[in-house]
């Protein structure tokens, strides 16, 4: 009997990706041959980033209805898994009643993290379950550390614990990264230990994560929070909701009663701009807009008609794709304002429509500030009218209908960016520029989110620390943080005893804290992804996901799936959505498949016989 070996490293929803494919295609082993599979994560099974013991008040960004680990319709959604298990909407929390109180879960609810860990375990559960005796599973709740090439073949992985694992394939599945100590990091890390005497608040996260770290803030503590995005706002309910205070009320009636236990929070980012809310999902489950300018069909095109002229198939995000996509936005616009649909042959993108979507995407264009209340008041007017426009739904409000376009149309991003496929210079301005604009307008909250943000800056828990363009510093008279802002009438400057770092780190292999990345490094088995002299991060992979060591050349049997290759691919960090074929299975299934052919034709070296210690 001919055993080969698997390891997943990492366990989240991509290696329980992975470990469905390999379920699906179970049946059809080769003959004579068993899969070893050994899961390697110090956490639950499936849950990764998600885990199902973090606290209730972290909601997914996603409407759970539009979230299933079964893309292929063969098992259900999230949503339709906490309705089978019980589940119950008590006001804005879930109860696991056996379906009695409260009301029905819906296709509209962002449910819980803690229920979205909970629903991918069950996932696991059920795909552990369905493979037949000639594939084993093994579960290490320890980290992987280390892995190297041996001389029969394939790898030798090592764990945290001391456990080796002879390898004949691997899957790199680790999820979300840590990057080590900026110069800012390790500037204010000792502006705190140089100065905590003078100021026994003083406090700086670089990051918030897990959650349960904020708990260390005193109360009373003047916090400035680093970003407005989705992480800003974990940080904002673990500050107010995880000290006991509760929101009354929903919509613009929703009130804030505190509990006398929270800090005093100061919201800034590079613009100052909020996240906008997502629109009422008028679409259904699986609906989407279906795009009539910036298809894949019109990128290849592109891409024909730049090797014809200039010799190279790689894009000018800018000059090429971006005109196809504000194209795409105004149709979208447009034919939600009149109502009826536009032939897109008898479309033309007017200054009307180019207007509206240039509002959309710099709401700060032309615009000057006397004061950071005259900004304070801009920006809760914002907020206030963009949940205006989300309560109009993705299918009426003309505004909602041209962000959620963004989202529907990610296949033609990717078949633009993907691998390359834009020029360095561009590639960087897409990243550097593009990326966080379309996170901003498109990828933020559920509504209650901003509501409840309006609410905190009624009641006087929130406030901004200052406007677009300010600046963090420490201050050694008062021993705590500063930020600035130059306003038109003069400068306003605002003092915080902790600084919150609220952001996701972009995963590079040259600045990732984790010892097995650079461990890898050292050995010449992963490599930075480069488009030219640019490196947008990530692991440098094949299209079939296959990791490309310092040589150039692929390795025979390691994969990277997910967060880790956030470079050669674009938008890695989403669960599937229910009813549509997506990236997220058909990455896995061009894993998976990889070794499927190796399996059905192996080397002539005999495969490992024993574990060894």
């Amino acid at each position: 009997m001919n055993t080969a070996r698997v390891t997943i490293a990492g366990t989240g929803p991509r290696g329980l990706g992975v470990l469905q494919r390999i379920a699906d295609r179970a049946r059809r082993l080769p003959d004579g041959t068993q899969l070893e599979i050994h899961l390697v994560d110090p956490s639950e099974t499936g849950q990764g980033a998600h885990p199902a013991r973090q606290p209730d008040y972290l909601l997914t960004n996603t409407l759970a209805s539009q979230l299933s680990m079964f893309s292929d319709g063969q098992g259900p959604s999230f949503t339709e898994w906490a309705e089978q298990a019980g589940y119950r909407r008590f006001g804005s929390g879930y109860c696991r009643t056996g379906g009695e109180g409260g009301e029905p879960i819906g296709e509209l609810d962002y449910l819980p993290r803690s229920m979205l860990g909970a629903y991918l375990s069950f996932v696991f559960d059920r795909t552990a379950q369905t493979l037949p005796p000639s594939i084993r599973l093994v579960h290490h709740r320890s980290r992987v550390i280390d892995m190297e090439e041996v001389a029969a073949g394939g790898m030798l992985v090592r764990t945290e614990d001391g456990f080796r694992i002879p390898s004949d394939f691997v899957f790199l599945t680790t999820g979300h990264c840590r990057r080590i100590a900026s110069d800012d990091d390790v500037r204010f890390e000792s502006f705190v230990s140089d100065h905590r005497d003078r100021n026994d608040r003083l406090c700086y996260a670089a990051d918030p994560y897990p959650i349960d770290r904020l708990q260390r803030i005193a109360p009373g503590s003047v916090v400035a929070v680093q970003g407005l995005g989705l992480t800003a706002h974990d940080v904002l309910a673990a500050l107010t909701v995880g000290r006991g205070g509760r929101f009354e009320g929903d919509g613009d009636g929703m009130r804030y009663l505190p509990s006398g236990r929270e800090p005093r929070i100061l919201l800034m980012s590079r613009q100052c701009l909020p996240a906008a809310a997502r629109g009422i999902n008028q679409k259904g489950v699986a609906g989407r807009y279906e795009p009539q300018f910036f298809t894949p069909q019109a990128v290849a095109a592109l891409r024909q008609e730049a090797q014809r002229t200039r010799g190279t198939q790689q894009l000018d995000f800018d000059r090429e794709v971006l005109p196809l996509l504000l194209r795409e936005m105004g149709y979208a616009w447009r034919t939600t304002l009149e109502k009826r649909p536009v032939p897109p042959q008898e479309y033309t993108f007017g200054d009307e429509d180019r207007a509206a979507v240039e509002a959309i995407l710099d709401p700060l264009a032309g615009r000057g500030f006397a004061s950071a209340e005259e900004f304070t008041a801009f920006f809760t007017a914002f907020v206030s009218e963009d949940l205006a426009e989300a309560e109009r739904g993705n299918l009426t409000s003309p505004v909602k209908a041209a962000t959620d376009v963004i989202r529907d149309v990610r296949e033609s991003l990717r078949q633009a960016v993907d691998f390359a496929g834009l020029t360095p210079a561009s590639h960087r301005v897409f990243t550097q520029r593009w990326v966080p604009l379309m996170n901003r307008i498109s990828f933020g909250p559920p509504r209650r989110r901003n509501y409840e943000l309006l609410s905190l800056m009624r009641a006087g828990t929130v406030d901004l620390a200052g406007g677009p363009g300010c600046r963090v510093d420490t201050d050694e008279a008062t021993a705590r943080f500063t930020v600035s802002t130059d306003f038109a009438g003069g400068s306003s400057v605002r003092h915080a005893d902790v600084l919150v770092a609220a952001r996701l780190d972009v995963f590079h292999p040259d600045t990732d804290s984790s010892p097995l990345v650079s461990r890898l490094l050292a050995r010449g088995l992963i490599r930075p992804f480069a488009n030219g002299d640019y490196e947008p991060g990530g692991l440098d992979i094949t299209p079939s996901g296959r990791v490309v060591a310092k040589t150039g050349d692929p390795l025979a049997a390691v994969w990277a799936l997910g967060y880790p290759v956030e470079g050669p691919r674009y938008y890695t960090y989403y669960v599937p959505r229910a009813g549509q074929a997506t990236r997220f299975a058909a990455e896995a299934a061009a894993a998976v498949d990889d070794m499927w052919a190796q399996l059905a034709d192996p080397p002539e070296e005999d495969r490992h016989d024993d574990q060894q210690r």
